[in-house]
Parts: C-alpha cells; structure tokens; sequence
C-alpha cells in the first residue's frame, strides 16, 4: 500500500460518521478526497497530497500531532500543523488568525490551504450550509478571499481555478439574494 493510500485510510477512519453542512450531508470524507485530489491535479508531492488528506484529522477527529508524526513522519505531520486551527479559540479569533497568518505559510502548506479553500467555496456555492443566510455565505467567500490573497505567491494554475470558482460562487450566492 502506498503512502498516499495508507493516509486516505486513515482519514476515512478519522472523519467516519463526520458529513458536511450541506443540505445533502454528504459525508465529510469527500470534502478531504477533493483537497487531496486538488492537489495532486496541481502538482503537489506525495508529502502534500498525504497532508492534504489528514489536514482536518487533527482539527476536527481529536487525533494528536504526534501520532501524525509517527505514522507519516515529521514533513506531513509540520504540514498538517500549518494547516489545523486551535479550537480553544473563539470561531472568530480563529477566522482572523488565518488570514494574519498567511503570508507565513510555507509554499508546501498555501497549496493545500488554497485548495481546501476551493473546496470550501464551491460548497458554500454549490450546496451551502442549511442554516446559513445568504449574508453568511458571502461573508465566508470575501473571508476566504482574503486568505488566499494574503498566502506566498506562486501555485498559479491553482490560484487562477480559486478564482473561478469564487466568481462562479458569488454568483449562485446573489441568485440566491435576489
């Protein structure tokens, strides 16, 4: 079995039962499938894509860092740690926090970032959260915006179909406003 498999397999373990916001709840594992597959159609190296498929095991399934590190050694598990928030924080504090914080990303973790977040956007487009209104959504789409444009420069293919598929979320964001 691969590396990239066995972290898949891990993450699939992690996030079982987990769905999204969404009114399809679909599970959570398919949000992950995506960043992963994003990057990897990016260009990203085995270390990425293994860190693109555990980037919210930490964050959102209470697995420790450390197990990260010896299951997938310290590279993968460094990215994994640029990538988890600390949920002691406040949601908004935690909000803010990402967006101060990229520009100090390592190349290797704004690839990442920026495909969760495009991810994330063609979510709230496509299929948002059943309980946010639609000031919300475009809140999340300015706030992921800023995230993205403050992270290092480079990964240009990436940041242009981020690009896109905000465009293309505002718009299903302001027919639903309409």
């Amino acid at each position: 079995m691969s590396n990239v498999d066995m972290a898949r397999q891990f993450a699939e373990v992690a996030h079982a039962g987990q769905t999204r916001k969404g009114a399809g709840q679909e599970p959570y594992i398919s949000h992950v499938a995506e960043v992963a597959a994003l990057v990897a159609g990016f260009g990203g190296s085995e270390g990425q894509v293994m860190a693109a498929w555990l980037h919210d095991t930490v964050e959102d399934c209470g697995v420790l860092p450390a197990e990260i590190a010896e299951r997938f050694g310290d590279e993968v598990a460094a990215l994994v740690a640029e990538l988890t928030d600390d949920k002691s924080l406040p949601k908004a504090e935690r909000k803010e926090l990402q967006v101060r914080c990229a520009p100090h990303k390592t190349d290797a973790a704004a690839l990442i970032k920026i495909c969760d977040k495009l991810s994330n956007i063609r979510a709230v487009g496509n299929a948002p959260p059943v309980h946010w209104p639609v000031a919300r959504q475009a809140a999340y789409l300015d706030w992921a915006e800023a995230v993205v444009a403050r992270l290092p420069s480079g990964a240009d293919p990436v940041r242009a179909a981020f690009a896109e598929a905000l465009a293309g979320s505002r718009r299903l964001v302001a027919v639903r406003e309409a």
